[in-house]
């Protein structure tokens, strides 16, 4: 169906659409390739909402040369006016002969009707090449739009032994320079950062990026059922932070809001944050990809609570024995209710090991 220069002008689209790694939340990173007689003659990428999407702009560069060319496209074109107009009225006025997708758009406005929309049009068309990639790259818009709720990445740093600090609270340095550093490129591709008031008390953390060059600040995300956070905290410094607690503090609340944040109120009939609540709140705000850093008690019940999807895992070659561990969870009754995890991808990162697993398909 696909032949090898398919693959590798599809390859390139995929290239150009994770430019826009960080930038383009809420909307997916997609790539565009046009090829007329084997060339490429126009390629483009959406940056980030507002502006044109990666069809428009190759469409642009091809200047006339798209009429009977191939478009190769790493995500389905929309066929709805959002910030922009719908990008299968570019493809079809400019005459393309063929279009190849790698996957269907999840978003219900769309979901088939752009590719039915271009047949329709009699342009030949195609899909789902490198459609896991497209995937894997657009996983947390996949995962907003399918689900109501953004895919989440937990993130620990931990001796090999899985202990993330002393029991006096002490987590400074555990893992290396380079470790830290890829963590930080990992919190630039999340569109919010996410910790609780135990890590925020024992470490003040800024929750922002640094380490790496970043275009935009991650949303931060504070878990606090008490509403205890210090007004000083650096988690609070500029705004751009969202509290979401289980209690009424209406003083509290205004001097938050006086700081720039933002105050949301989710308990549960526990008197806790309704995590499963925070999910779906995050993901109606467009949040694709939120990114956890927390201690192990918030660790513990987003694992309990269903809301983790992924876990990123940096392992330094050191023991600290009896210590705290990455997640306070009750052991499985038997070994074989353990919780199972795959593998996705293991990595030497410095000195340290890189792990990133995702939970095994259950039965």
């Amino acid at each position: 169906m696909f032949t090898p220069s398919d693959h590798d002008f599809m390859a390139r689209a995929l290239e150009l659409a994770a430019q826009g790694l960080q930038t383009t939340t809420p909307n997916p990173r997609v790539g565009a390739v046009v090829v007329k007689d084997g060339a490429i003659v126009g390629e483009g990428w959406h940056r980030r909402a507002g502006e044109p999407h990666a069809e428009i702009v190759a469409l642009a560069q091809a200047a006339g040369q798209a009429r009977g060319a191939t478009v190769y496209i790493t995500l389905e074109p929309c066929s709805h006016f959002g910030r922009t107009p719908p990008c299968v009225d570019a493809l079809i006025d400019n005459r393309v002969g063929r279009v190849v997708a790698a996957m269907e758009d999840p978003n219900p406005r769309v979901n088939g009707q752009g590719l039915e929309r271009l047949r329709a049009a009699g342009i030949d068309v195609r899909c789902g090449l490198l459609q896991n990639e497209a995937r894997e790259l657009n996983i947390g818009f996949v995962s907003r739009m399918t689900r109501g709720r953004p895919w989440v990445r937990m993130k620990a740093a931990a001796s090999l032994d899985g202990r993330t600090s002393l029991p006096d609270g002490t987590s400074q340095w555990i893992t290396g320079e380079a470790a830290r550093t890829d963590g930080h490129a990992w919190r630039a591709r999340a569109c919010a950062i996410l910790s609780g008031i135990g890590t925020v008390r024992d470490d003040d953390p800024e929750l922002t990026v640094r380490l790496v060059p970043a275009s935009r600040q991650p949303l931060r995300v504070l878990v606090d059922s008490k509403l205890e956070v210090d007004l000083q905290a650096k988690c609070l410094r500029g705004g751009n932070a969202l509290v979401a607690c289980a209690i009424d503090n209406p003083d509290k609340e205004s001097e938050l809001r006086d700081r720039g944040c933002e105050v949301i109120n989710l308990a549960n009939a526990q008197g806790k944050v309704d995590l499963p609540a925070l999910m779906r709140e995050l993901g109606g705000r467009g949040v694709n990809e939120l990114h956890v850093e927390a201690g192990h008690k918030l660790n513990g019940s987003l694992l309990r609570e269903g809301c983790v999807d992924e876990l990123l895992v940096y392992l330094a070659p050191s023991l600290l024995g009896n210590a705290v561990g990455m997640f306070d969870l009750a052991p499985p009754p038997e070994l074989d209710k353990r919780t199972r995890l795959q593998f996705r991808s293991v990595d030497l990162v410095g000195d340290d090991l890189r792990v990133l697993a995702r939970f095994a398909p259950q039965g």
